[in-house]
Formats: structure tokens, C-alpha cells, sequence
């Protein structure tokens, strides 16, 4: 697993507190820059209709999923979704924002405006693979559930900050229709740390492997992170590393998409994640 990576990401709402450039600048001088415009891709998950309104709130300026957009922007976001779309091909980690797991198939929400996990994983669907999304954002990943909610080939699986925002993923959301049974959630109360997410990454695997999932995609949201700005989670570098790890050990296809994380340790939290994953 490598890293992909463009300086264009740095373009994009770069100035915010929050979710601004200061979370991925670190990668800007330590890997060599890919790029992929994924626009050909997004309406496997979103519409059309959709796609355009995006597009237009970026280029006029407006604001949208609580970020003031740009020209930009919408650059950022098509290379997001294009390296999220390399990563599931090449088993690596797509380091992209704006993030994804919040948009769902209408709706920019929380940072994110095309869904880049949902729509790599959607690809794979269609050449006929079964995918295991695995979301250890401390936030759930709301959009990415939505959008798989009736789907039997895409098992969900989050485990993130319990009454966090945006207060979804209950115990006893487990989908509908085709899909009822393929997802899972793991609300952790505040003040969690490596013991209590690693055990639900120990449960989330055991249903991957009874699903026998072809690929596994990681939504890697680093907000657990003891130091993160707005939650509460107490996750270490090390339990980033055992999470990589774990995974290896029990799949062979594994690619990750960067999603959250507000604190200045992202790069060392990706790092301790591929090496657990590089350690065969």
C-alpha cells in the first residue's frame, strides 16, 4: 500500500480552522503527487442533476456542506473521487479531500461533497466484486451507509463516537430490503480508546469474512485520534498500526480513503496504518 496524493487538495477551502489544508500539508514534501479526474465516475452514486449543482456552487462561490467552495474546489473534489477510484484499483491510500463519507447520493453534508469511497466501491460492484466498507472515522459515515442501505453486495461496517454528529449509527440500523443484515455499527462511547475500537474492528472483520468480501475499502477518518480537535475518542498511533494490521492478516485487496481528522498527526496516523497493512 502507497500513498496517492495531489497538491490540489491544498486548494480547497485551504484557510479553514477545521477542515482545512493544514490537515494533509505534510504530505506535500514527502510523497510524489498522482492525479485522476473522477468526474467520469460520480454518477454511479450520484445523479446527474446532482453533479451539476455541485459543479455550479463551486464555480459561483457559494457555500455548501459548511465549507465556502471555489473553482477549486470542484477540482479537488473530481481528483478525490479519481484517486479513490486508483486506490481500489491499486490496493493503496488515496489521501484526498474534500472528504467523502458525509455526502450522500443528493446531499452535501459535513465537509463532503461527492461520496469517494461509496463511489470507488460502487465501481468494483459493477465488474462483480463484493466490498467491505470499513469506516473508523470517529464520525459515522452516514452518506456511505445511505447509499448501500438495500445493497447486498456492499457490507457496511462504522465504528465511530457515539451522539456525535451527525447523530446516526445506531446499534440497530442493519439495512433494508436486499440489504438488511449488511450493515453494521459500532457507537463507542467518549473517552474510548485502542482496546474497545479494536475489538469492534475484531467483529466487523468476522462478518467480512463470513460475507467473503472480495476488496476491502477502509474510509481512514482519523478523528479518533487522542489529539483531535472535536471529538473525544482516544484512539493512538499504535492502534492505528494493530487496525492495518488486522486487516492484513485476514484480506489481500485492501485500499483507503482519507476522511476526517482535525489535528496536525495525520500523516503520522497514515503512515502507522499502512505499515500495519505493509506488514505481511
Amino acid at each position: 500500500m502507497k500513498i496517492l496524493f495531489n497538491s490540489k487538495f491544498l486548494q480547497h477551502n485551504s484557510d479553514s480552522f477545521v477542515e482545512g489544508s493544514y490537515r494533509i500539508e505534510g504530505f506535500s514534501s514527502s510523497v510524489d503527487e498522482v492525479d485522476s479526474n473522477g468526474e467520469e465516475f460520480i454518477t454511479l452514486v450520484h445523479s446527474e442533476s446532482y453533479l451539476r449543482m455541485v459543479r455550479e456552487a463551486c464555480m459561483n462561490h457559494q457555500d455548501l456542506a459548511e465549507v465556502s467552495l471555489s473553482p477549486e474546489s470542484y477540482q479537488a473534489a473530481c481528483s478525490a473521487v479519481g484517486l479513490a477510484v486508483m486506490a481500489a484499483e491499486g490496493n493503496d491510500f488515496a489521501v484526498v479531500r474534500p472528504p467523502g463519507h458525509h455526502a450522500k447520493a443528493e446531499r452535501a453534508d459535513g465537509f463532503c461533497l461527492f461520496n469517494n469511497i461509496a463511489i470507488a466501491a460502487q465501481k468494483l460492484v459493477h465488474e462483480g466484486k463484493k466490498i467491505f466498507i470499513l469506516d473508523i472515522d470517529g464520525h459515522h459515515g452516514d452518506g456511505t451507509q445511505e447509499i448501500f442501505y438495500h445493497s447486498d453486495k456492499v457490507l457496511f461496517c462504522s465504528i465511530h463516537q457515539q451522539y456525535a454528529y451527525p447523530g446516526t449509527g445506531i446499534q440497530n440500523e442493519t439495512g433494508a430490503g436486499d440489504g438488511l443484515g449488511y450493515t453494521m455499527n459500532f457507537p463507542l462511547p467518549a473517552g474510548s480508546g485502542d482496546s474497545e475500537m479494536l475489538e469492534a474492528v475484531d467483529a466487523a472483520i468476522q462478518r467480512a469474512r463470513e460475507f467473503q468480501a472480495d476488496v476491502v475499502g477502509i474510509s481512514a477518518g482519523f478523528d479518533g485520534y487522542v489529539d483531535d480537535r472535536l471529538l473525544g475518542l482516544n484512539y493512538t498511533l499504535d492502534g492505528y498500526y494493530a487496525c492495518g494490521k488486522k486487516l492484513r492478516q485476514s484480506f489481500d485487496r485492501i485500499f483507503a480513503v482519507l476522511e476526517g481528522g482535525y489535528h496536525f498527526d495525520i500523516k503520522k496516523c497514515t503512515d502507522h496504518f499502512i505499515r500495519g497493512v505493509n506488514n505481511k
